[in-house]
């Protein structure tokens, strides 16, 4: 789900289009944000956090596949050799 500066910031700018009361802008504001919400929550979005954290899984997961290429490069070479002197 987004975070609520950001839903804070947009309610902000839909109440600011309504020529309202300052009471009536505040109320506005509160049922704005709680529809925001509910639709961003049934949307089933990832939190910013969520998000950065599914970033650096996969960053590590990409550095690992990267050392097991290379393993299994170093591997095959030394198989390699190991059919040639033996050959």
């Amino acid at each position: 789900m987004p975070d609520n500066s950001f839903l804070k910031d947009l309610s902000d700018r839909l109440v600011t289009l309504l020529p309202a009361a300052e009471n009536l802008r505040d109320d506005v504001r509160s049922k704005i944000e709680l529809t925001l919400k509910k639709a961003f929550s049934s949307l089933d979005l990832l939190t910013r956090e969520e998000f950065d954290s599914q970033v650096k899984s996969l960053e590590r997961a990409k550095l690992r596949i990267e050392e097991l290429e290379n393993l299994i490069a170093e591997l095959e070479k030394q198989i390699d050799k190991l059919n040639t002197t033996n050959s």
